[in-house]
């Protein structure tokens, strides 16, 4: 039996619909910690990433931590052997230079971030009893079906044949096909020779903002409109954006153009399979579900 947390999110629902249901029991909002009987803890419950900033920073501890707190306190008392955990990229970094990997010093800057971690750091300041298995998995920014998140701007560009006026700069971003995270789950689950730990979740290639652009307008049968503005007048744009308060400002540019890749050779190396859907073919599919809505 699988004991689920946070059923209710995106991912939560999209364990449902790859997992069988009949033998899954979803835990009631208050009753998280009620896992009697389960063999398996998927704990998914949290508080995600506010893009609008609008989160009381207590709400992120609260969910994000105590409540990680309570479900790990009630898997080590119980009969269940296996307990997964999502974490996050942001636990540990909220720009990276070069590549992130799992032994990279964390320093969230974020209340979403520092909570993920505080959890994280519970979980292993408890321990892990040599009859069970733990994984606290840290994916980058997952994407799929009925999910738009980050991605939801650039596709309204694209949707309205608005042209991507950042074309000359070149960054690289890993994202997490909602498809190979449902992979990594079974093999988890089922296994018994992955050892506990953490592992960094990310498709295999990290595209660029320009890539996503060409792929949306793919996936809408588009050409893609790219205009390759001079950076150093984007750059100045971005400047004045800052003291009359444009849309475009520095803070702004920085993350629509910086680089975000993780590496996910160590749940590959673990694993021993590789994944089952390409970054590109992940992404594909993200965004024409979002044309038929």
């Amino acid at each position: 039996m699988i004991y689920l947390t946070g059923s209710s999110g995106f991912v939560g629902k999209s364990f449902l619909n790859y997992f069988k249901r009949d033998n899954v029991r979803i835990s009631s909002r208050g009753k998280e910690s009620n896992i009697d009987g389960a063999e398996v803890v998927i704990h998914l419950a949290g508080k995600a990433h506010d893009l609008k900033n609008t989160a009381i920073s207590q709400e992120y501890y609260e969910v994000n931590t105590e409540l990680t707190k309570k479900v790990y306190d009630a898997f080590l008392g119980s009969e269940a052997s296996v307990f997964i955990t999502l974490s996050t990229v942001k636990a540990v970094a909220d720009d990276v230079d070069g590549i992130l990997i799992e032994d990279h010093g964390a320093n969230p800057i974020t209340h979403y971030g520092k909570s993920k971690l505080l959890a994280e750091q519970y979980i292993y300041a408890k321990g892990i009893p040599d009859d069970k298995r733990v994984y606290v998995l840290r994916p980058c920014m997952i994407h799929g079906p009925g999910n738009k998140g980050n991605l939801n701007l650039l596709h309204n560009l694209v949707s309205n044949n608005i042209p991507w006026p950042l074309g000359a700069f070149d960054n690289r971003r890993s994202f997490c096909s909602i498809d190979n995270l449902m992979f990594i789950f079974k093999e988890l689950i089922e296994r018994v020779d992955i050892p506990s730990g953490i592992y960094n979740l990310a498709d295999d290639e990290p595209l660029s903002t320009n890539e996503l652009i060409v792929l949306i307008a793919q996936s809408q049968n588009r050409r893609p409109h790219l205009w390759h503005i001079s950076k150093k007048l984007i750059e100045n744009v971005a400047i004045l954006g800052d003291k009359l308060h444009l849309p475009l400002n520095t803070e702004r540019l920085q993350k629509l153009t910086s680089s975000y890749v993780v590496s996910n050779a160590k749940i590959k190396s673990a694993i021993g399979k590789p994944l089952p859907v390409s970054s590109r073919e992940g992404l594909l599919k993200t965004f024409k579900s979002f044309n038929s809505k």
